[in-house]
């Protein structure tokens, strides 16, 4: 039988897209506290209402999935995908957060080319969430950028432990050391976020597409 979808079915697809969107601006808030760490109590701030929205957003997705008999997808794959994407924007607050909190210096250029990996990633999840509402048209696109997420996320991986072991064999204060890790962490934590969303969503083109 052909998959069809409802009207009432596609809102579904716009609180994804809103979820997405709200990671992405996350993202962006992110870079920007790397690029200006004078600003880091404004940025946290920011990034802290775009958390709020994200809450109120899953809660949202949360309610619909209790209304609807008939969804587009299985309702444990959209909530799941939901609650994925609010781990980003969670993901995006905390790393602001360890920046304001430990008063951290300049980062290095390899932190830089880790936080781009980290926000090139998002902007590619926002993408294949955008693919979900023409997922038969739009599948093959779709898993091409799944694979490049899955891609940046080995890249990052790399680039993870060559920092990490730089860190700890130049370093000499165990603070900075202590500081550093942390973030390095939750930015490579938060690829591994972003490899769990294009897992799923292979899921969902296998079931679907």
């Amino acid at each position: 039988m052909a998959f069809r979808l409802k009207p009432k079915e596609e809102k579904f697809f716009e609180f994804l897209a809103d979820h997405a969107a709200l990671a992405k601006k996350a993202s962006d808030t992110m870079v920007m506290a790397f690029e200006e760490q004078d600003r880091l109590g404004e940025i946290l701030s920011e990034v802290e209402s775009l958390e709020a929205e994200a809450d109120k957003l899953e809660e949202k997705i949360l309610k619909k999935l209790h209304k609807t008999f008939i969804t587009p997808f299985d309702r444990e794959d959209i909530f799941t995908l939901a609650q994925k994407l609010d781990d980003l924007v969670d993901a995006m607050k905390g790393i602001v957060d360890k920046m304001h909190m430990y008063n951290v210096g300049v980062a290095s250029p390899e932190v830089r080319e880790l936080v781009a990996l980290v926000h090139t990633s998002i902007t590619q999840v926002v993408k294949c969430i955008n693919y979900l509402g023409e997922l038969k048209k739009q599948h093959l696109k779709l898993e091409a950028r799944c694979n490049r997420i899955v891609s940046l996320e080995s890249e990052g991986d790399v680039l993870y432990r060559r920092e990490m072991a730089k860190l700890f064999r130049e370093g000499c204060d165990p603070i900075e050391i202590i500081k550093w890790k942390e973030i390095l962490t939750s930015l490579e934590d938060t690829l591994d976020i972003c490899e769990d969303i294009t897992q799923l969503l292979k899921r969902v083109v296998l079931k679907y597409a």
